[in-house]
């Protein structure tokens, strides 16, 4: 058989067709809609609402995020992502480390990263690869933060990168759904106070150990 009568006779490959261009579009906008309502009131609003807000109806939302759980952790994922931009963004546009440390600490309590907590007790794959891929993106940005202010002697040196994330964490509560929805003035104020503590020379001697990283995972995974 001549190697032309082959070709001609081979099956042609298989192209896997790509996403419209307004498919994906619908897409972001359910993503962006989920995240503003799931900080604002919580992950277990009703996904009609997230349509609604989105624009688009509930059959597009379903064809996108056939459970629950697919939207959160797309939220999450998001979310870290848009947190990480921010770290990255604070270290290139900053030549005080300390003063890149401070930016960053600020961006990520305008992307209300505190609502992370409460969605990371969905019910939802945790351990997907894109999440853990995401995660250890924000991780690697938030710790070069931390690693370089303090070889640059301007963060005290017996805090961690997870004293940091705890803290703003906390910080940018109240949680969603709550009554206290006017505390959020009261944030970046109470942020630059954390963030004075932070600088060196220390003042004091602080109890315990740094957190780390590791302690956030350990803790995460108790908890679930």
């Amino acid at each position: 058989m001549s190697t032309s009568s082959s070709t001609a006779d081979a099956a042609p490959a298989r192209r896997v067709p790509r996403p419209r261009a307004d498919a994906l579009r619908n897409r972001e906008r359910i993503v962006t809609a989920a995240r503003e309502m799931f900080v604002e009131f919580g992950s277990q609003v009703p996904l009609d609402e997230v349509a609604r807000r989105a624009g688009v109806g509930n059959a597009t939302l379903y064809r996108n995020f056939p459970e629950r759980g697919d939207l959160v952790r797309e939220v999450v994922n998001s979310l870290m992502a848009r947190v990480t931009e921010r770290a990255l963004e604070a270290a290139e546009g900053e030549v005080d480390t300390f003063a890149a440390l401070r930016r960053f600490t600020h961006a990520a309590a305008d992307e209300r990263i505190g609502a992370l907590c409460p969605m990371l007790d969905g019910d939802f794959d945790k351990d997907h690869p894109d999440l853990r891929a995401e995660r250890e993106r924000l991780e690697e940005a938030v710790q070069g933060l931390v690693d370089r202010a303090q070889a640059a002697g301007r963060l005290r040196a017996d805090v961690g990168v997870g004293d940091l994330m705890v803290a703003v964490s906390q910080l940018t509560r109240p949680l969603p759904g709550t009554a206290c929805l006017n505390m959020d003035r009261f944030v970046h104020r109470h942020l630059q106070v954390f963030l004075d503590g932070l600088e060196a020379p220390a003042r004091s001697e602080l109890p315990g150990a740094a957190a780390t990283l590791e302690d956030l995972r350990s803790e995460s995974r108790c908890s679930s």
